[in-house]
């Protein structure tokens, strides 16, 4: 199990992170890509990548709007290193 991370480590990790924010103690990111083929694409991106971490985002989609929320449910859904890792290689998928 992943220990909470503190507050100061999360906005730390996040000057990394392009985009990320926090929103009701989950990290939180907004993608808004060209269109709902392209938005399906990326899912099934952020899905292996997913699968790859054993670690699985809050995933909704509304036609080019990707939102992503992170948080570690074995933690008392609290924010730790596994959703910085996952948020890294989202970060990392080129996406049109």
């Amino acid at each position: 199990m992943c220990a909470a991370l503190t507050q100061s480590q999360i906005l730390e990790a996040l000057q990394g992170l392009d985009g990320w924010g926090i929103e009701d103690a989950k990290l939180l990111k907004v993608y808004k890509l060209r269109d709902f083929k392209a938005a399906l694409a990326f899912i099934n991106q952020v899905g292996a990548e997913a699968e790859r971490l054993d670690h699985h985002p809050e995933i909704h989609n509304s036609w080019n709007r990707v939102s992503l929320r992170l948080c570690t449910h074995d933690a008392g859904g609290q924010i730790t290193e596994k959703d910085l890792t996952l948020a890294r290689a989202i970060q990392s998928i080129s996406h049109p």
